[in-house]
């Protein structure tokens, strides 16, 4: 990666941090749907902006006490690393979860999309805990 691309990604990271970019985007999940549900473009549009906007419309947070701040820092720093670790299966189980709940969506079955989307949501909240765990293993060996 770039030294420039390294710099505006830790600049995204450090604003996302954010407990309320955080929260705000883990509660705005459900809302992916509503294009594929709607069939209408301008949904997709006004969401993804919102979905591109929130990770940088937040200020950068005061200090790092927030699980939701350690979160966001600890995934910087396990994308950094890649380590093929519990957290690569959580995230490849909500991926696959996603996947289902776009699908479902798209057919118009309400409570398959709505029971993998919670799906999606509450394995966000696994991994997310392992992103706060991650982010205090490192601080505490100094690495992060």
């Amino acid at each position: 990666m770039s030294h420039r691309l390294a710099g505006l990604s830790h600049t995204v990271f450090a604003r996302h941090s954010n407990p309320w970019s955080a929260w705000t985007r883990w509660l705005s999940t459900p809302l992916v749907l509503v294009p594929l549900w709607t069939r209408r473009w301008s949904h997709a549009a006004i969401i993804g902006a919102w979905m591109a906007a929130n990770p940088v419309i937040f200020p950068r947070p005061a200090d790092e006490h927030a699980w939701s701040t350690r979160v966001v820092l600890g995934e910087e720093q396990w994308i950094t690393d890649r380590p093929r670790d519990t957290a690569m299966a959580v995230n490849a189980a909500a991926t696959l979860a996603g996947v289902t709940a776009l699908v479902a969506a798209r057919r118009h079955r309400a409570a398959p999309a709505a029971g993998a989307t919670a799906v999606v949501m509450a394995l966000l909240l696994v991994y997310w805990r392992l992103m706060a765990r991650y982010h205090d293993q490192h601080r505490r060996a100094g690495t992060g």
